[in-house]
């Protein structure tokens, strides 16, 4: 039996997400870091999904029976809202929209093997929560920056990313739940 583990369908979706998000380096240099940055974003991104595809180890610890969430049904949702909803209709702002709508949903995947597998590794479950604190994070950001800079309103980037910490919601309540009673991570079926 294999173990509870990473879902490359959510791994994919981060791969689109920064692959469309950060096009811009070949068009805006921001500074030396920032092209950095999003390039080890993309690499990282774009290894961790060929390590579970091809590398021979890791594949044999990839549960595919498991991770059969139709993770592409997300992708035209999020590509239409895009177009429905952005701040200018460039090319490079629709696919930075676009990514910033399936950053929202990327990690359902994840979640979903988990719910399935049930019993949940300690590494899986801190990536899992990292993931999310990481967006939570983010909104703590967000707020601070609204009171203490003129003009800071960005809703499409606010309302994407509490989707994406609602999402959590439920993984946070048993995250802690074990944490305090000191037992495995476990989600209900």
């Amino acid at each position: 039996m294999l173990h509870a583990g990473v879902s490359l369908k959510t791994q994919e979706l981060y791969a689109l997400v920064f692959a469309t998000r950060y096009l811009d380096i070949f068009t805006d240099f921001i500074s030396v870091y920032n092209t950095v940055m999003k390039l080890i974003f993309l690499g990282s991104s774009f290894s961790i999904v060929w390590y579970i595809r091809r590398h021979k180890i890791v594949r044999r610890s990839y549960d595919k029976e498991q991770d059969t969430f139709r993770h592409y049904f997300l992708v035209l949702p999020c590509l239409l809202l895009a177009l429905l909803i952005h701040e200018k209709f460039t090319v490079k702002e629709l696919l930075w929209t676009f990514s910033i709508y399936l950053e929202a949903v990327a990690i359902l995947p994840q979640l979903v093997l988990l719910q399935r597998t049930r019993n949940i590794d300690n590494l899986t479950g801190q990536y899992v929560f990292l993931l999310g604190a990481y967006r939570s994070l983010y909104i703590l950001n967000w707020i601070y920056r609204y009171f203490t800079e003129r003009h800071f309103v960005h809703w499409i980037t606010w309302i994407a990313g509490l989707v994406q910490t609602l999402l959590y919601a439920d993984f946070f309540y048993y995250y802690f739940e074990s944490w305090k009673n000191n037992v495995k991570l476990q989600l209900p079926a």
